[in-house]
């Protein structure tokens, strides 16, 4: 089965398990990466408006030479541009940047308890129904957020795109995707490097003859989780990649489970306050 084949289904998106996270990427090692991220076989690239990148991942798009119905494109609004017209503002001003006439599924990036939710979700469900995105969906959402954000939505809520690796536990939230049909999107899947360092995850990457990177991916993608992984050298994108030919035992996975902790988290923004993390 090729690499594209493998997908995350949610209310009619098919999001690709493995993409390229972009963020810190800029200028043309941005281009460059996106460029061979695509042309080995990635099928899905994740930005945003705060990564001041869009262009380049545009270009990169371009460069790779692959047709533009093949590839998962996500980008982000940022909280400050959540009130209705900002935001449609802002979703346009993000396809010119990418030279896109649509992206595949825009995020609303952080929370902003600054601005009614009911507003903000209204203006990106326009969004969506003016076709400038084919699936919107959220980042960064709790619980009590996922809650409000699907009774206000009058489009379907498609992902929620939250920090994931061994070391955080994040299984209230993953549940509560699940109860409403969305799929969860893993960023810093491999916490910034973090699981190389971890004995458990040696021995059992050092048993399949995998890295511990790698490990943690499939460990993510068994559970039906996408992951965006972000890296600029080649070899990375390939062992990213790579995570399809072997399987992590339920034993495994187990142990693997229970490495996680409510204080796991290496991302917090606090945009203003932080919301209440489950």
């Amino acid at each position: 089965m090729s690499v594209a084949a493998h997908v995350v289904e949610a209310h009619g998106a098919r999001i690709p398990v493995i993409g390229l996270g972009t963020w810190e990427l800029r200028g043309r090692t941005c281009t460059r990466v996106v460029e061979q991220a695509l042309q080995l076989g990635y099928r899905h690239v994740d930005t945003a408006e705060l990564y001041d990148n869009e262009g380049e991942v545009g270009e990169g798009l371009r460069a790779a030479g692959i047709a533009r119905e093949d590839v998962f494109v996500t980008t982000k609004i940022w909280p400050s541009h959540f009130a209705p017209r900002d935001l449609e503002r802002s979703a346009q001003a993000g396809l010119e940047r990418l030279r896109l006439s649509h992206v595949d599924l825009l995020l609303l990036h952080w929370p902003n308890p600054q601005i009614p939710l009911r507003d903000t979700l209204g203006a990106l469900c326009k969004v969506k129904r003016a076709g400038l995105a084919s699936h919107i969906g959220v980042s960064n959402f709790t619980v009590a957020l996922i809650e409000q954000a699907v009774k206000l939505a009058n489009e379907p809520l498609v992902c929620n795109q939250i920090e994931v690796h061994p070391f955080i536990d994040q299984s209230k939230v993953i549940a509560s995707c699940r109860r409403h049909g969305m799929a969860t999107v893993a960023y810093s899947p491999v916490a910034r490097g973090g699981v190389s360092r971890h004995p458990l995850l040696a021995r059992i990457a050092q048993a399949h003859g995998k890295t511990p990177a790698q490990v943690s991916l499939r460990f993510l993608a068994q559970r039906g989780i996408a992951v965006i992984p972000r890296t600029s050298r080649r070899e990375r994108l390939s062992e990213n990649l790579a995570i399809f030919d072997f399987e992590l035992s339920e034993a495994e996975m187990g142990e693997i489970a229970r490495l996680a902790r409510r204080d796991g988290r290496i991302v917090d923004y606090a945009y203003s306050g932080s919301p209440q993390w489950d």
